[in-house]
């Protein structure tokens, strides 16, 4: 079942670019993960969000997700109220939306639509 992974961080000040450009080196290969994302989502507030095959995945993962962090640890600022350096948070998907996808025309009405045009 997907599981996602989301871990919220705030950098120093003046971190922020570092703190990006660290995240565009990264190469660990994860077993697993489907694609990564990280998003800014504030002045110095960045999250990382994870997609991964299953739960067991992420898992399996935190050692090399922790060894990636110790590369930029020194980058970030206490979250405050006890949670420290990273707010993470994972799971499994309950819901999952997708957009509706736009009624295709049956090709004979898209001829006739186009003989149309063609006649104005």
């Amino acid at each position: 079942m997907t599981a996602y992974n989301v871990v919220r961080f705030r950098t120093k000040p003046g971190m922020e670019q570092a703190f990006i450009d660290a995240h565009r080196k990264i190469r660990t290969p994860m077993k697993g993960m489907r694609r990564f994302a990280l998003i800014r989502t504030g002045d110095r507030s960045f999250c990382v969000v994870g997609e991964w095959n299953k739960m067991d995945s992420i898992a399996a993962a935190r050692p090399a997700m922790i060894g990636i962090l110790d590369g930029f640890r020194h980058m970030l600022e206490d979250l405050g109220g006890g949670l420290g350096l990273t707010d993470p948070v994972s799971g499994t998907v309950e819901v999952d939306l997708k957009p509706a996808q736009p009624r295709r025309r049956p090709a004979a009405k898209k001829r006739a639509a186009r003989k149309k045009k063609k006649s104005r």
